[in-house]
């Protein structure tokens, strides 16, 4: 266990991170129902900035494990390095790659602009199973700070390219049509299509959908039935709903 002079000599950074870790760790320890240095506790937590609990604070176990885990989280948000519940995880704190389901399907992302879009995109597609993501040009780059926070760690475990759509036509007409999907209305239900084992799924943006070139290159295209007044989805919210049924 580190002590509190050595945590001191620590810069910002690695001390934030570390205090966030002891926390996190020490809620889980209670939640468990594991012996936890309370009086440690209390002496890391003004070093985070955090006042010490009280004597009722720290004898109020069903609430002190949340209390606890609230601080760590809003450490790592302050970081600007909030994690995902159950990541693996490996030593260095990346996210573990060989845990991953991978399966041979490809995702091309056709000019989605939002960045937000991208990154939650890249999260369903690390979850589902994607060996790799073609963006269309004019798609948001993984790299842009905003992606990066909604992608949270999966732009540097899913392998991804940038090409220019020619490229990308070039790229599908090496698939037998039946294997390259289009999202788009119109077409057969998620709930009744039969996917291939393999393949590519193609997502255009909400605005445009998939641009007419890409398009003739898909031999099928799949639809998400809706209930709602709202005539379409988010496209990462759609994208995850596709990932999860093709998984």
């Amino acid at each position: 266990m580190i002590t509190v002079k050595k945590l001191l000599t620590l810069k910002e950074r690695t001390r934030l991170r570390k205090i966030s870790m002891i926390l996190h760790e020490a809620a889980v320890d209670l939640r468990n129902g594991n012996p936890v240095d309370l009086e440690y506790i209390n002496e890391v937590l003004p070093v985070a900035g955090f006042e010490a609990l009280d004597a009722s604070e720290l004898s109020a176990s069903d609430t002190l494990a949340f209390r606890l885990e609230d601080v760590s989280q809003a450490l790592l948000s302050k970081l600007g390095a909030e994690p995902s519940d159950w990541d693996f995880k490996t030593a260095d704190g990346s996210l573990d790659s060989s845990k991953r389901v991978v399966q041979d399907k490809v995702l091309v992302l056709d000019r989605i602009r939002s960045p937000y879009n991208v990154g939650a995109i890249f999260r369903s597609a690390e979850a589902f199973g994607i060996s790799r993501i073609i963006l269309v040009e004019g798609t948001a780059s993984p790299e842009h700070v905003r992606a990066l926070r909604t992608s949270r760690g999966t732009t540097t475990v899913v392998p991804w390219t940038f090409m220019p759509e020619s490229e990308v036509v070039s790229f599908l007409h090496g698939y037998d049509p039946a294997c390259v999907i289009a999202l788009e209305l119109g077409g057969t239900s998620i709930n009744e299509f039969a996917f291939p084992s393999r393949g590519v799924a193609v997502l255009g943006s909400e605005e445009f959908g998939i641009s007419p070139e890409v398009l003739s290159c898909c031999g099928s295209r799949v639809t998400i039935p809706m209930g709602g007044s709202k005539g379409s989805l988010n496209v990462s919210v759609a994208a995850g709903i596709l990932l999860q049924r093709w998984f």
